[in-house]
């Protein structure tokens, strides 16, 4: 049985949701991001873009490219808001589908073909979205992810586009290689050096010649460019919170001890937060004193997934909550009110360079092990937890951390 595949994609969603609740923003210039001197694009109104304005470029430039931008802040909240009742009208319909960031979900249609038109019932889905929430939503339909994703950008703004089975690589052949997933700037600047703009080319090399050029992702680049892909559809599922807890060998009461433990269990769990695609809007910490008395202290926050902004509201929860000055035994953080979305929201308050900190990080992490690479107050705390040498590949990459 063919598969089909849906994927939905808000347009602009920040920009959108602030014109929905701000009619004078409509057919006007909006960035949507940090708006200090080192801010950076999170969002921008299609207006912008024949500017060369692009999110992710630093908000300075963003403005200089295009002086007549609004520009806003951004409210996680709101769009946190309407990225759930998008959620609850799509899980109303559908037997299976996944929600891969915040504004962006694939849909498994395989199998309804016999009971319903899948493309007039996709139309219908998207109508219904556009007319409960008010924002404009494109969508993608083949027989995989990959070209469902890129279908759904080049139907975009605001419109829907079928690739009918057995024309994938047709329909991606006249695209840039910028439109395949996985190619980012590096690997297209690689491709274009050798004359590789478009798909077609890819298409017609030797796999093994791909991957000789690429490494290791060339098979899939390779086979995304051919229009196949495999990867299921993962169901969605709300987890509504994770947590971590250290219970000392010895019962202390050393201050330098607990702060770094804190900051070793922080960064762990924002870590895996954003292998999740995920934010948290509360945080809670936990302490259990040498008697089993046992208290917590929890705090809302503006959903985030970053180390640099929870780390000081742990710690300051933690110096509220360490009261009663006796020896303890446990201490535990938990996130919870968890959101699905990845770090973009984060750039309403940062800037460029700790947006590249976070990816460059997380990659390492990911190749090497999450113990690969850590903040230096936590070397200590490592090493203690574990009777082995946890950094395998190497010693550990150590980072400065600024008391706060």
């Amino acid at each position: 049985m063919d598969r089909t595949i849906l994927h939905l994609d808000l347009d602009t969603f920040f920009v959108s949701v602030e014109r929905l609740l701000n009619s004078e923003l409509l057919n006007r210039p909006v960035l949507v991001g940090g708006t200090g001197s080192r801010g950076v694009v999170a969002a921008c109104s299609y207006e912008t873009r024949r500017f060369g304005v692009r999110s992710g470029i630093a908000m300075k430039m963003a403005r200089q490219l295009c002086p007549e931008a609004v520009v806003i802040r951004g409210n996680s909240s709101n769009y946190m808001k309407f990225s759930n009742l998008i959620t609850e009208i799509i899980k109303e319909e559908v037997p299976l589908f996944e929600k891969s960031s915040v504004d962006e979900f694939y849909v498994d249609l395989t199998g309804m073909d016999r009971f319903f038109g899948n493309y007039k019932f996709a139309k219908e889905l998207r109508h219904r979205i556009i007319k409960e929430s008010g924002l404009p939503i494109s969508f993608g339909m083949s027989q995989n992810k990959v070209v469902s994703k890129v279908a759904t950008g080049e139907a975009k703004p605001n419109n829907q586009m079928k690739i009918d089975t057995g024309q994938e690589k047709n329909f991606l052949a006249p695209l840039s290689i910028r439109k395949i997933p996985l190619v980012g700037k590096a690997t297209a600047q690689q491709l274009i050096n050798l004359r590789i703009d478009k798909v077609r080319i890819l298409q017609e090399m030797p796999l093994d010649m791909v991957v000789a050029v690429l490494g290791k992702n060339g098979q899939t680049i390779w086979q995304r460019a051919n229009g196949i892909d495999n990867t299921p559809v993962i169901p969605y599922s709300e987890r509504k919170s994770i947590s971590t807890e250290r219970t000392f060998q010895l019962d202390t009461i050393d201050i330098q001890k607990l702060n770094d433990t804190l900051i070793a269990m922080c960064d762990t769990l924002c870590y895996q937060l954003r292998l999740g695609n995920k934010m948290t809007g509360c945080i809670v910490v936990k302490i259990r004193y040498s008697d089993f008395q046992t208290y917590s202290k929890q705090l809302r926050i503006p959903y985030t997934s970053a180390d640099h902004i929870i780390i000081p509201k742990i710690k300051e929860l933690f110096r509220s909550l360490y009261n009663r000055r006796i020896l303890v035994r446990l201490i535990g953080i938990k996130f919870s009110h968890l959101v699905g979305g990845h770090y973009q929201i984060d750039l309403f308050d940062d800037n460029q360079e700790i947006l590249n900190l976070y990816k460059s990080l997380d990659h390492i992490k990911k190749r090497f092990g999450v113990h690969s690479i850590m903040k230096a107050a936590t070397l200590e705390v490592r090493t203690v937890r574990s009777s082995r040498n946890p950094f395998d590949g190497g010693p550990p990459i150590l980072l400065a951390h600024r008391s706060q």
